[in-house]
């Protein structure tokens, strides 16, 4: 692949790469072995989904289901009785260490403050991205939790207003990022919400080309399966 130069400056440089659930092409998404290898290929960064067992644990998972049959929500059994492969938030902390930025989507409003709580008891707090759809629940999580970064992950088609109005509904609510699916990305997107001092994220960023791509745009944080790729591209950059 032919060194690329960034043509649109990010406010973060070199982006974080985002291991999205761990390194999941290489390893059973959500798992300490998948995050220790995302870790282990130049992760910057390590995306997950947390839950709240109904004994209170949050738990690393991405659909909250305890795959009983019949299924059952996590949150509807103990976190006991679960499969061994899926860790709590504690163990998370435990095996990785607080280094790396963990960027967390919660879909179970529940599982907010119990999560921020475990990060602030491992000293990580500030290095911990909360991604949420509702703006309204963001800003109420802001509130909550001013030590915590929060991201506002959702899609230009779903947004009620337009990009330059959430850009400054964000930077006036302090919610610091917002992300995107990758193809949603332009170079005057990253532009416009970089001018309100919103960092810009870009998901299911999987080849080569979508990577170079979100970087040249000026992106600041990419999220993907393949680590190797993200590192490899991010590489040439420099």
């Amino acid at each position: 692949m032919a060194v690329m130069t960034t043509r649109i400056s990010a406010m973060w440089s070199p982006p974080v790469l985002f291991a999205h659930r761990g390194a999941r092409a290489n390893a059973v998404e959500n798992t300490l072995e998948a995050f220790q290898l995302a870790k282990r290929l130049g992760a910057t960064g390590i995306e997950t989904d947390a839950w709240i067992t109904r004994d209170g644990e949050v738990v690393l998972d991405h659909d909250g289901h305890a795959r009983f049959f019949p299924r059952r929500w996590i949150a509807e059994v103990d976190r006991a009785d679960l499969k061994a492969h899926i860790p709590t938030l504690d163990e998370y902390y435990e095996a990785l260490g607080t280094e790396l930025p963990l960027s967390i989507d919660i879909k179970n409003p529940e599982v907010f403050d119990a999560a921020v709580d475990v990060a602030r008891r491992h000293g990580a707090v500030d290095r911990l991205w909360i991604c949420h759809p509702d703006l309204d629940r963001l800003i109420d999580w802001r509130d909550r939790a001013p030590d915590c970064h929060l991201v506002n992950s959702t899609s230009l088609e779903k947004l009620p207003v337009s990009a330059e109005k959430r850009a400054a509904e964000l930077a006036a609510n302090r919610i610091e990022a917002v992300n995107l699916r990758h193809g949603e990305w332009t170079g005057g997107l990253t532009t416009l919400f970089h001018r309100f001092d919103v960092l810009c994220f870009g998901w299911d960023a999987q080849h080569e080309r979508q990577i170079a791509r979100l970087i040249d745009q000026g992106i600041d944080a990419v999220y993907g399966d393949y680590v190797d790729r993200l590192v490899a591209v991010e590489a040439t950059f420099r």
